[in-house]
């Protein structure tokens, strides 16, 4: 795949058309049935010509894919560093990277949801599958047992069950259907999720953390 990147100074047109396409295609993916999103819708949305799909993705498939790829990119990194350094910072770091970017795109959680419901041939569900392989799967069989290594995790924890708990942490705001979040008077903003953050930061330090290191913002 021909692959455009940026330089200093002002982008180029064509990156320009990429990054539009990116996320145009999100945007249409997240509110759409996959087959009802054409390459001409999103060339449209884009203001672009359909001809800039086929250069940079190939087709609506790659496109797709790489609309993936893309929103999960600082979830990705952030687990990269993780590994790399198992401390309860980057720990905690990885919830904040996922609000962050999530409040950009709140429907996102929600589709990957929908997909994985799919039956396991439809195409975006191997698609998503493929791409949660590359990104993800390498590292959630050692992250939590490293956590543990590393006792940033109670040594008596069960490092699967630890897995759920966080990620259900994570992922719940973005879940819950929106009727039941204004039942409660919740609003998804970056006002909220950081406060949020920092509850469930003390809900894990009273629950299965275990290190002595203090999270601060940066």
């Amino acid at each position: 795949m021909t692959q455009a990147y940026r330089r200093a100074g002002r982008p180029t047109n064509q990156i320009d058309a990429r990054d539009k396409l990116i996320y145009h295609a999100r945007e249409l993916f997240t509110i759409m049935a996959y087959d009802k999103v054409s390459t001409r819708l999103v060339a449209q949305k884009a203001g672009v010509n359909v001809a800039m799909i086929r250069y940079y993705f190939g087709n609506k498939e790659g496109l797709f894919e790489t609309m993936l790829r893309e929103t999960l990119s600082p979830m990705q990194k952030q687990m990269q560093t993780l590994v790399s350094d198992s401390c309860e910072k980057n720990f905690l770091e990885l919830m904040r990277t996922y609000y962050r970017e999530m409040i950009k795109v709140p429907q996102f959680p929600r589709l990957i949801s929908q997909v994985m419901h799919m039956s396991p041939s439809d195409t975006q569900r191997k698609l998503l599958e493929k791409v949660f392989a590359d990104i993800s799967q390498p590292m959630q069989g050692i992250l939590f047992d490293k956590l543990i290594d590393s006792g940033v995790l109670r040594k008596d924890a069960d490092p699967k069950l630890c897995r759920v708990s966080y990620i259900s942490l994570m992922v719940f705001p973005f879940m819950a259907p929106p009727a039941l979040l204004a039942i409660h008077g919740i609003e998804l903003n970056e006002g909220f999720l950081n406060r949020l953050f920092e509850h469930n930061i003390q809900l894990m330090k009273h629950g299965f953390l275990d290190s002595g290191d203090h999270y601060e913002n940066e």
